[in-house]
């Protein structure tokens, strides 16, 4: 399959001037927007109980963006200053051809867009690792939550904790920069936040830990098993030496070096601190809805916005995206509000 690219001069210039945005994405806030995460599927082969129910009901494929016009959506993004994009599901590499989207994307590296990442369950990783590189790519975000094959089971209720080890060890044979992101949860894997860290770094990964959200009806208690990383924060420092660094990957985790391993450890929190006054980034879904906030329902058809004003639609939609996007989140998590703070489930929006 391949992907057929727009003429230079179908774009009204865009796609011919790249390296200077004339009009950059910056909010009603101040924020300059230049990261977008583009959730390429809904679709996932685990079922992890944070993240989905057991019996999903995935979107229909007629309603999905073509690749054409995944790209053509991330040209005028790039157009308009964006230098890192991040291909997100669901599980990213599960859909069809992916790595068709992923080459095209990759061939925009310096032509703009600085970075082209990808966060995946690792599940499909020993069969991708070499053509993303390959294509671009250069760092990878990898999801485990623990490193026991009996509770990897439990969490993401498949039987797959041999393919995400082979997966990991193919990233690594193929020169790609691994960071694992693990979703702290009290009673679940906080036991393991210690042995992950040293397994991590000791292969020279990053580790970067995770507060659960309330997004989408799943199997877990997310009261209960809501782990302030704060409070995780001075359970380390009682033990290790942390020491803060001014290391930036473009989104939202704060970074400290552990002295005794040697390695970088990352704190996502969007419960108990959130980052909202820096936020740089919007997540585009696989049916071309454009959401402003991973907590929030704002949103914007892009999909619409192109089929049904070509150039001038999809740019006016942006600014449109620019003007409502909301200051921040305000998720709450306690036994007097159980449901969620927003109704779609984590797959759907694309972390």
């Amino acid at each position: 399959m391949a992907i057929s690219i727009l003429a230079p001069n179908s774009y009204n210039g865009i796609m011919n001037a790249p390296f200077a945005p004339s009009r950059p994405l910056i909010d009603s806030h101040g924020r300059t927007i230049s990261y977008l995460r583009i959730s390429v599927t809904d679709r996932c082969d685990f079922r992890c109980v944070y993240c989905m129910s057991e019996d999903m009901v995935f979107l229909p494929k007629k309603d999905v963006l073509s690749f054409e016009e995944v790209e053509t959506i991330a040209s005028a993004f790039i157009a308009r200053g964006t230098t890192k994009i991040r291909l997100t599901g669901g599980e990213p590499l599960v859909r069809r051809d992916i790595m068709e989207l992923v080459k095209c994307l990759g061939s925009r590296i310096g032509q703009g867009l600085e970075e082209l990442t990808i966060t995946t369950n690792g599940s499909q990783l020993a069969k991708h690792a070499e053509g993303l590189f390959a294509a671009g790519v250069r760092r990878i975000n990898v999801s485990l939550d623990t490193l026991d094959p009996q509770r990897f089971n439990a969490i993401t209720r498949r039987d797959r904790f041999s393919d995400v080890m082979s997966g990991i060890d193919a990233a690594q044979a193929a020169g790609l920069a691994l960071k694992i992101n693990m979703v702290a949860m009290r009673g679940v894997n906080d036991d393991e936040i210690e042995p992950m860290m040293a397994w991590a770094h000791g292969r020279g990964l990053g580790l970067t830990l995770i507060e659960g959200m309330p997004l989408g009806e799943v199997g877990i208690d997310r009261v209960e098993s809501y782990l302030p990383l704060r409070e995780l924060h001075e359970r380390l420092s009682r033990r290790y030496t942390l020491t803060r660094l001014d290391k930036r990957t473009g989104g939202p985790a704060r970074y400290v070096h552990v002295a005794e391993t040697g390695g970088v450890l990352g704190f996502i929190t969007p419960m108990s601190h959130n980052f909202c006054e820096s936020c740089n980034r919007v997540r585009l879904t696989a049916t071309g809805q454009l959401f402003l906030c991973l907590g929030q329902d704002d949103q914007v058809n892009l999909r619409d916005a192109w089929r049904e004003g070509g150039p001038a639609g999809l740019d006016a939609a942006l600014d449109h995206a620019m003007r409502i996007k909301p200051k921040g989140h305000d998720f709450v998590l306690d036994r007097s509000r159980p449901e969620p703070a927003v109704a779609r489930h984590m797959s759907v929006t694309g972390g």
